[in-house]
């Protein structure tokens, strides 16, 4: 278990979501995951900021919704940048939109919300004290998050041009990776390279950063999703089930997982999923 201490510019870093009730997805995330949580959100600021901790680690965190926010809970994704001033305009410059201009959490750090080329929503992340997610791809922890999109060609350049991500696919994955993101890892953990060729993982797999799935169909709009490590999906599916969820992709395996998807009691959608090398 490798406790992560800051991210490379251009790393997705931490998740959140904001809910109508928080106290309520305390709860049932909490029962679901095993999460401990606190409260980080000054006494005289309206609204929550429940951070939740596995094995006293900072993981992801629960916050209340805006009054005058209209939609339906989410998962959101931060990604890591020197700047988050200069991220949006690059977003804007690429033909993505700002959300909401950049502004300070108190002393955390500096952050917007941006949408890409086809809508799809994420923020950017500026740290100060707050450096993210403190445990990953562990049991109960963020494993990774994905860009769901109908037009591969304009996310290519729109996530280029933003972070310097580049789109890679072969049989079974297609991935966003960062150039040299294997090499910040691997100074922290000199065996990765090594574990990950024992296993059979794509060539230039250590610089993945996030999941990259074309959508077929045109209900939904684009977006970015989260995905959860678990020991047992199958486990994690019928807890959700029992705590007020609902599973809406049952149990099933896919190369190198075995996966469910779920959504919340207030309506935000994720996936668990159990890593499950060949063979």
């Amino acid at each position: 278990m490798l406790d992560r201490d800051g991210y490379p510019p251009g790393v997705p870093c931490w998740i959140d979501t904001a809910q109508p009730d928080a106290e309520a997805a305390v709860a049932f995330y909490g029962g679901l995951f095993g999460w401990e949580f606190e409260d980080r959100m000054p006494a005289d600021v309206p609204g929550r900021y429940f951070v939740a901790q596995l094995h006293r680690r900072d993981v992801a965190a629960v916050g209340s919704q805006p009054e005058d926010h209209s939609g339906a809970p989410a998962w959101s994704t931060y990604v890591w940048v020197d700047s988050a001033d200069e991220a949006a305009a690059r977003a804007e410059q690429a033909g993505g939109s700002v959300l909401s201009e950049p502004f300070d959490v108190v002393d955390a750090g500096r952050m917007a919300v941006l949408a890409d080329a086809e809508g799809a929503a994420f923020c950017v992340w500026e740290a100060r004290a707050s450096k993210g997610a403190q445990l990953v791809n562990e049991p109960g922890t963020w494993n990774f998050s994905a860009l769901n999109t109908r037009d591969l060609e304009r996310a290519r350049a729109f996530y280029g041009a933003v972070f310097g991500w580049q789109a890679d696919a072969d049989d079974e994955f297609m991935t966003w990776r960062l150039p040299g993101y294997g090499d910040f890892l691997e100074q922290r953990d000199p065996d990765l390279r090594s574990r990950m060729a024992a296993v059979g993982a794509p060539e230039g797999f250590e610089d993945v950063v996030a999941q990259l799935l074309p959508m077929a169909s045109a209900d939904a709009p684009a977006h970015w999703s989260v995905t959860f490590a678990v020991d047992d999906a199958d486990a994690i599916a019928e807890r959700a089930a029992q705590l007020g969820g609902t599973v809406v992709v049952e149990p099933f395996d896919a190369p190198w997982v075995r996966l469910t998807v779920v959504r919340d009691p207030q309506g935000a959608v994720f996936t668990a999923s159990k890593f499950v090398p060949p063979g």
